[in-house]
Formats: structure tokens, sequence, C-alpha cells
């Protein structure tokens, strides 16, 4: 069950597990608990004036806007059926927003750029679709930082805070749980006491009654969590999370917990 919204907060932010690329869309029934979430969540949310996806999908040297006024496709993931790749998500982008927020980072000395070329990656497309199907709400995607240092993608979200007024909704499009090879080995609904242990530190991090600054320094030191390098061999598909509570600076909420490629994952709501 969604908590209510901080009326003094107008802007939404979201952290969740995006899933297994196109599998959502094509009826996998191991992310059957993701798609109702997905589905039923904008119902929770006031209708945004725009959407500002930070994707798992997407990092550069520089912090970087999708700036194109109608985005293309970008099909980054391969090896699935012709469908896949015949999906369309047709959401206006909006160079002036994606400048804007460049603009905002620069101003807190964060090297930002606008890309007019880059299309929607699955972070984003995925997503959205179930969420907001009709596709007429203006959209665009933030890059992570090549290096993946989790400090700075909290100082990434520290310099969005200036949003907090607008009525926008900002997605940290990732997975609790991302360790490729473990979904590959998946037995259904196997349990798996390392992947619990991770995301159970998550919601106590996230959700605790803590100083907002030890939140940041427990995900700033996420590698000493329980199973932590096991849940993320990698870790890029967290740290959209780092930007989201940077740019909250308050507690969450927890939305979902659930199996998703039957593998625990969880979403958070600030």
């Amino acid at each position: 069950m969604l908590n209510q919204i901080d009326p003094q907060n107008r802007a939404q932010i979201v952290y969740f597990s995006h899933g297994g690329g196109p599998l959502p869309i094509l009826g996998d029934a191991s992310h059957k608990a993701m798609v109702n979430f997905m589905r039923q969540l904008p119902s929770r949310l006031r209708k945004p004036d725009a959407i500002l996806v930070i994707s798992a999908h997407w990092e550069e040297s520089a912090a970087t806007l999708l700036g194109a006024q109608t985005p293309p496709m970008f099909y980054d993931y391969y090896g699935f059926p012709d469908e896949a790749y015949d999906i369309t998500y047709p959401a206006p982008g909006s160079p002036e927003f994606a400048n804007r927020i460049a603009g905002l980072l620069l101003k807190n000395d964060i090297s930002a750029r606008v890309d007019p070329q880059r299309g929607f990656d699955h972070g984003l497309f995925i997503p959205l679709k179930l969420m907001y199907p009709q596709a007429d709400i203006p959209s665009l995607q933030l890059s992570l930082l090549r290096g993946l240092d989790p400090a700075a993608h909290i100082s990434l979200g520290k310099a969005l805070r200036e949003l907090m007024s607008e009525n926008i909704l900002v997605i940290g499009s990732g997975f609790s749980f991302h360790n490729m090879r473990e979904f590959f080995n998946r037995g259904n609904n196997t349990p798996d006491p390392a992947n619990d242990a991770f995301q159970n530190w998550l919601i106590e991090v996230c959700t605790g009654p803590i100083s907002q600054s030890e939140r940041e320094q427990l995900l700033i030191e996420w590698q000493q969590a329980p199973s932590a390098r096991y849940c993320h061999p990698r870790e890029e598909h967290l740290l959209p999370l780092h930007v989201c509570i940077g740019m909250a600076n308050k507690p969450a909420s927890t939305i979902f917990d659930d199996a998703i490629l039957d593998k625990r994952a969880v979403a958070f709501l600030w």
C-alpha cells in the first residue's frame, strides 16, 4: 500500500526495479507482480508535468541529459523475439527542461551536457509504457556517471533539489538485485537468504529513522552491506537509488517488495 504524498513537496521520486529487458511487456510470468505494480502506481501519484528517468543503462563521463524533441527508440538489448523490437513509446522529449537541468548541475559544479540524438532506452520505455501507456507526458533521461562513484551520484541528486518545488516525477530506474548469473540459474521462488539480507538492509537504510547524513554515508559505503557484491557484481542498477536519496533528503516508503525474475526486489517512494 502506498503512503500519501507529502503535500509540502510537489516533486515525486520513485526508485524501482524495471525488470529484465523487454520481458515485462512480452508477458513473462516472472514479471507479473512488477507489471501489476507499475500499472497501478500512477493511480497513487499526481500526474506529473514531466518525467525525469535516471536509467541504469546509460553511463557518461559527464552527467548527460537526453535532449531530443522527439526521442527515437534505443533497443539496448539483444536476443529477444522480433516483437521486442517493435515496442514503441512516442512520448515527447523536452529540450528546454533538459537544458535547464544541465544548467542546474553546472551551477552545482557537476559537469553536464545535453545529447540531442540519443533515444529512450529500456530503463525508460519499459516502465513508462506500463505506467503511462498514453505516452503524453514529456520524458527525458539523465545518465549515470562513469566510474560509478556512489558519493558522486548522491551529489548528483543533491544538485537536483531545486526541482523539488515542481510537479515532476523523478524515477530511479534500476534493479535492487542485479546478478545476471543468478537470474539465469534461478528456480521458482527458491529461498535466497543472501538476497533477503541485502533487500532488508536497503529497506532499513532507505526508510529507517536515521539522519539523512547517516543514510547517505551508509549508501556511500554500500559494499559493506550484507551480500552487497552478490546482489550487485556491478552497481549500475543500484546507483539510480543514490540519486533519488540525494534529491529527496528524507526517508522513503517501501512500495514494492516482491519477486521479479524469481528474485526479491524492492521499490521506494519519497
